[in-house]
């Protein structure tokens, strides 16, 4: 365990926790890592092995068979999985992200349904706010849910699914006009569907087709996909909460979540880059020396170590700040926009440093610069971030009188 990237405070079961996974990561994800990322191949392998750490689990409460631990333990657990491989940590990120929506706004039913087989990863989560034409405008949002008796009827067409594929239970966000009047602000008129189907490619179910992976940059592995709907039943009982027009909080509260994750994933990706460029510089002579006493790239490792850093630091806050039960948007969005962009200037420094061999794709390196730049558009892009920072600041700072 290096120097940076430390976290004071924690319990001796936190300590535990992280120990145990850093040993999984270094034993078990970091040396596949890179063949299973150029094969785009899903790692079956290593998420059996999560589901056996009980990771599914890390924050479902206790009562539904999880390890009720903390929004910290969690983050700190996905830098060290994004550590290893990125793609892993999206694997793990919407699951919760989609258990925490259920156990923070779900009806009692519905959180003894899903929770149980959450924790122990027989039902894994995805969710879905994003459409083909909207991106970030998630007001915008076309796809609708019509009332037909005791069912919904959803039609409409969605984007960016992580593990849209894998998954066997999708949150999905679509308008429902139904009790309010016309005029009312679009994300009042908004509910999350929860939609359990079977895992694969093509018709799911009826009126449910995941087409296929997107094929992407990076962030292989891990299978992206669009969701059609066309005349899928959803039982009425199947309402996130019960009661319509409240999906659009509902997915922001997650989101929040989600917010802390990709910083944490930004944390573990930046200092797995730091690892890699600190090491090749020490191993690498020109000029009669390692290039470690050159005092160009010392600057390099000077600025990748205080990015990680610094990170790392607004990511803790922002998860303890949620934990403590306060409203953390600010400090999700700073932590977030943040770690995402010095992810991707510590992981450019390791790639100059690594010279040539940084765009051979037997180098680590090369895998990392391709992860870095989804971190800037996950979970809302650097603008969207910087727009929720402006205003929550002008809230805090307005000026009296």
């Amino acid at each position: 365990m290096g120097r940076l990237a430390q976290t004071d405070g924690l319990t001796d079961i936190q300590r535990e926790i992280l120990s145990t996974v850093r040993e999984f990561v270094d034993k078990e994800i970091i040396p596949v890592a890179t063949e299973l990322e150029h094969r785009d191949e899903y790692p079956t392998r290593i998420v059996e092995g999560l589901k056996e750490l009980g990771l599914f689990g890390l924050m479902i409460p206790e009562e539904y068979g999880g390890l009720g631990e903390s929004l910290l333990t969690y983050a700190l657990c996905v830098e060290e999985i994004a550590r290893g491989w990125m793609s892993v940590s999206g694997i793990v990120n919407t699951h919760f992200i989609v258990a925490y929506m259920l156990k923070q706004h779900g009806t009692q039913e519905q959180k003894d349904h899903f929770l149980p087989r959450m924790a122990t990863g027989e039902v894994r989560g995805a969710f879905s706010m994003s459409e083909p034409g909207l991106g970030s405008d998630v007001s915008a949002i076309t796809s609708k849910g019509v009332r037909d008796g005791e069912d919904y009827v959803l039609n409409g067409q969605k984007m960016w699914l992580t593990n849209g594929g894998s998954s066997t239970l999708v949150a999905v966000l679509c308008r429902t006009d139904e009790g309010h009047p016309e005029g009312t602000a679009p994300h009042k008129s908004m509910t999350t569907f929860l939609i359990e189907k079977e895992p694969g490619f093509g018709q799911v179910k009826p009126g449910l087709t995941i087409p296929g992976k997107i094929d992407k940059m990076g962030y292989k592995g891990v299978d992206t996909t669009e969701l059609i709907m066309d005349g899928l039943r959803v039982p009425g009982n199947r309402v996130l909460g019960g009661v319509t027009g409240r999906g659009f909080y509902q997915m922001m509260d997650g989101v929040e979540v989600g917010r802390v994750n990709v910083a944490a994933r930004g944390c573990g990706v930046a200092q797995r880059a730091f690892e890699l460029g600190v090491s090749y510089a020490q191993q690498r002579h020109t000029f009669g020396k390692p290039i470690a006493q050159h005092q160009a790239i010392q600057f390099k490792l000077a600025e990748m170590g205080t990015k990680v850093e610094a990170a790392h630091a607004m990511m803790v806050n922002a998860a303890r700040k949620k934990d403590s039960g306060q409203r953390n948007d600010l400090e999700a969005g700073m932590a977030k926009y943040l770690a995402s962009e010095y992810c991707k200037e510590v992981v450019e420094d390791a790639f100059r440093i690594h010279g040539g061999y940084g765009f051979s794709k037997e180098y680590e390196i090369e895998r990392l610069y391709r992860e870095a730049p989804m971190l800037l558009i996950g979970e809302g892009t650097a603008e969207i971030q910087k727009m929720i920072i402006g205003r929550r600041l002008l809230e805090e700072y307005r000026l009296q009188g």
